[in-house]
């Protein structure tokens, strides 16, 4: 889409109202209320707790290549990732109004966490390509894995139905996860021809720069252009388990002598599954699916066409903080 026609082209948006702190009514009503007050021409499609929301981003991109328009995410990481799928498999523009909890994607590109400046920058935003993983066809944005990090993301959405979306609740729940008993992952990992056979707790591959970073891995191993970043536990015990969860919240993960990790752009896995068995248990930005072996990490040859804002905000910049003259 030339750059010229972004501030006319219409706005799909995909609000998920299971996101984020604010009632989901509040929230639609405050971002169409901006989006009118501006004169821009959307639609705001609420997807309830239940509802296939991969089919409502699928038919909300369709719409915006179909109008010249394009397709937004109002939630956090899954829905987000539902959104940029459709985007990349239509081509069309993607925006972001980020509802989540950690917001790795929203704020390593320069977007307002606050719903307010986040829909009034997606006014003036730009269209900018970002690099997109894919494990088996599925996009990823910020990471995707096997092993204990998916069983981690899975008692932590119920430890937050429990107890509610808030950071110590998360915290509680890898702590749960990883004082239960965990089952060794046997892989063989293929690269440039070469296979090799491993022993894991869990393989995560990373898309996300901020967030590797913020775990202590080194920055030359965190997500260049067309490469992904690969972490590796090596057989550990419970205890050694919590002390790389402590150097991971101390940003000190990468200096640990049991973990592994290595750039790539395309990489093969092939768990082994008892008999019988043929798909195998992944996460892709927080969601969880059963995807079939073998597994194919790649970088994408296309990019996800993101609007980022015209002043975009370095991760953790406030807006006080923003160049004067400048506006969220």
């Amino acid at each position: 889409m030339p750059v010229q026609q972004l501030s006319t082209a219409p706005l799909f948006i995909v609000l998920n109202a299971g996101s984020g702190g604010q009632d989901a009514a509040e929230t639609r009503s405050l971002i169409g209320g901006l989006l009118a007050q501006s004169g821009r021409r959307h639609r705001i499609s609420v997807v309830e707790p239940g509802a296939d929301i991969r089919g409502i981003a699928k038919r909300a991109a369709q719409q915006a290549l179909a109008e010249g328009g394009v397709t937004v995410a109002a939630g956090g990481d899954g829905t987000i990732n539902a959104v940029a799928q459709a985007a990349h498999d239509v081509g069309c523009p993607m925006g972001v109004l980020p509802q989540g909890t950690f917001n790795y994607f929203g704020r390593t590109h320069g977007i307002p966490t606050d719903a307010q400046e986040a829909t009034r920058a997606l006014l003036n935003a730009h269209v900018q390509p970002v690099q997109v993983g894919l494990v088996n066809d599925r996009v990823f944005l910020v990471n995707a894995s096997l092993g204990m990090y998916p069983e981690l993301l899975e008692d932590r959405e119920q430890f937050k139905s429990r107890f509610g979306r808030r950071r110590m609740v998360a915290i509680a729940a890898a702590l749960w996860t990883l004082l239960r008993e965990h089952r060794q992952l046997r892989l063989a990992i293929e690269l440039s021809g070469v296979v090799r056979e491993v022993r894991t707790s869990t393989l995560f591959v990373g898309n996300n720069r901020l967030q590797l970073e913020q775990v202590g891995i080194a920055q030359q191993q965190a997500p260049e252009t067309g490469r992904v970043a690969a972490v590796m536990l090596k057989p550990v015990g419970t205890f050694s388990l919590l002390g790389l969860l402590m150097r991971g919240a101390l940003g000190r993960l990468g200096d640990a002598e049991r973990v592994e990790t290595f750039q790539f752009q395309r990489m093969t896995v092939t768990p082994w599954l008892p008999y019988g068995t043929r798909r195998v248990k992944v996460a892709a930005d927080g969601e969880i699916m059963w995807l079939r072996s073998p597994l194919e990490f790649r970088v994408s040859p296309r990019p996800l066409y993101l609007l980022k804002p015209a002043v975009a905000r370095e991760p953790g910049q406030t807006a006080s903080a923003m160049p004067a003259g400048s506006s969220p």
